[in-house]
């Protein structure tokens, strides 16, 4: 007897949906509730919040998985309080608390001293609570067992900091930063800076790539659209280069398209020298992502199939 098939399970659809995940849920908890109300057969997320943050998690449907690196590796922002006087074993407000700390009456220009000092790019040591892996086990299971583990620096870029209020006990912040970042880390040695520690009381995440808050759609509204109007649920999503908005645009003739479509490096007339491309056919179709070779030809890295209309 023949080897049986899996039945598939799930349609196939091709986008970017930008989710306002709300608190509560992991990242993975709510990619799972997306995709079972799109009755999508692939989906991924691009870059976790914690369960109690809130904001923007873009969650990629079929082809779109195939760029998810480009967000993954793409600059975020944040709006944050900071809970000044308590240090916490996750650095938020979920975590046991460790330390009670008086906190002074801070100037603004204080504040301002501060932050300056993480402001440009600077080192992270991450938190033991981080899916970070050592020795193929996530550092937030050594650290839920008691075990606590050495962890190397690691460079990022905060590229700017905004004080946009400050009360005797809080700070609530404007973060944008380089991928990577560890927001509850930062708001530990703020506060270690300040001489009063501090946790992340919380957290939004308010852009991240290209994409911005504006463009969010929250889980109650998808969860009304699959009740009363499921076709509308796909006039959420965005076409998969829009997460690509960043590379330069190139048309290509249907003669050079069609070998690249096959796998070869080509020459594509008046395309930038260097870097990664976003490809078009002649009518505006998305094919897919190119990279300029040092001889100036033009070599696929990531291409598409299907047309995906964007938004």
């Amino acid at each position: 007897m023949g080897r049986r098939h899996r039945p598939v399970r799930g349609r196939d659809i091709h986008g970017i949906l930008l989710l306002d995940k709300p608190a509560g849920l992991t990242s993975n908890e709510a990619l799972q509730r997306v995709k079972q109300l799109f009755n999508a057969r692939k989906a991924g997320h691009t870059g976790s919040l914690d369960k109690m943050a809130t904001g923007l998690l873009p969650i990629c449907f079929g082809d779109a998985t195939k760029f998810t690196s480009f967000l993954l590796e793409s600059d975020k922002s944040y709006l944050a309080t900071f809970k000044l006087g308590v240090e916490t074993a996750t650095g938020d407000a979920l975590g046991e608390v460790l330390k009670l700390l008086p906190v002074a009456a801070y100037s603004i220009e204080q504040i301002e001293s501060a932050l300056q000092k993480f402001r440009g790019p600077i080192e992270q040591i991450p938190p033991m609570f981080s899916a970070l892996k050592k020795d193929g086990k996530r550092l937030y299971e050594l650290a839920y067992q008691g075990i606590e583990i050495e962890r190397d620096p690691r460079p990022v870029t905060i590229y700017n900091i905004t004080l946009l209020r400050h009360e005797r006990e809080s700070l609530e912040l404007a973060i944008s930063c380089s991928k990577g970042t560890y927001i509850r880390t930062l708001s530990a040695d703020i506060g270690r800076e300040l001489g009063c520690g501090a946790h992340v009381a919380v957290l939004r995440r308010t852009g991240a790539g290209p994409f911005t808050e504006q463009q969010m759609t929250g889980l109650p509204d998808l969860e009304n659209m699959a009740l009363t109007n499921p076709p509308a649920l796909e006039e959420k999503l965005f076409g998969i280069d829009a997460a690509l908005a960043n590379l330069p645009e190139v048309r290509l003739a249907s003669s050079i398209s069609d070998y690249l479509c096959d796998g070869q490096a080509v020459i594509i007339p008046r395309a930038p020298t260097s870097g990664m491309l976003r490809l078009y056919t002649e009518l505006g179709d998305f094919i897919g992502v190119g990279e300029v070779l040092e001889d100036g030809r033009v070599t696929p890295r990531r291409l598409v199939i299907h047309a995906n209309r964007g938004k």
